[in-house]
């Protein structure tokens, strides 16, 4: 990973020209050093959604524990990993799908909204609720890939980790592609996961219940950076 590639904005001049533009009136943003902040370092929840679906195509916005935050645009091995994990769970969990980019409530009060990399839930789960924001009630799994930017540590590893746990999901995978590992984050119990057990690239990882599927990573040797 190259310092350059590692600090690389999270959003250009004119999205942000864009966004702000279409912001609600009292929702005022700020863009420093390529991350987009708002003003007071707080945005209600009712705003944010008005925000995000007024976003730049190719924008996805998130409101991770109150702080409004840009998702960033996946890079090509970052889409093969997910395709790769699509493909392994279409055939070894024929009754889900895992749903690219799904938006979920999250949080102990549903107030956080995390745009996952992948959701692993029964076929046509999500066609009864209305909006991009979905409840996560029904959710085996999130799946999350790092991404080579300055706030992956703090979204990924730390906040997501939190709101998933507080949310309920039975079991949240990173792929963590900083370590070239698997995290298995598990059993959510008062807002913690009780189990986080990380797995090189190469090993064979058990999901436990309620996914109950076997991945043997070794293809992930061949996206790592």
């Amino acid at each position: 990973m190259t310092p350059s590639t590692a600090e690389r904005p999270q959003m250009s001049v004119e999205d942000f020209e864009e966004l702000v533009r279409k912001a609600p009136q009292n929702v005022e943003l700020e863009l420093v050093h390529g991350r987009l902040y708002v003003k007071g370092d707080r945005i209600s929840v009712e705003d944010f959604e008005e925000l995000a679906r007024r976003a730049p195509k190719g924008v996805h916005l998130e409101l991770i524990d109150g702080k409004l935050e840009v998702k960033p645009v996946p890079d090509q091995r970052h889409r093969a990993i997910v395709v790769w994990l699509t493909r392994l769970f279409m055939q070894e969990r024929p009754d889900l799908a895992l749903y690219p980019e799904q938006g979920l409530r999250v949080g102990a009060y549903r107030k956080g909204h995390a745009c996952a990399d992948g959701a692993l839930a029964p076929f046509d789960h999500f066609i009864a609720q209305e909006g991009d924001w979905a409840d996560p009630e029904g959710v085996l799994m999130v799946v999350e890939v790092t991404s080579h930017d300055r706030d992956t540590d703090r979204r990924d590893r730390v906040d997501k980790v939190r709101g998933y746990a507080e949310a309920g999901i039975p079991v949240y995978l990173l792929v963590d592609r900083d370590i070239d590992a698997l995290t298995v984050y598990s059993d959510p119990r008062n807002g913690t996961y009780q189990q986080s057990p990380a797995h090189p690239y190469g090993s064979v990882v058990e999901l436990p219940a309620p996914v109950g599927v076997t991945l043997d990573t070794e293809k992930l040797k061949d996206y790592a950076d």
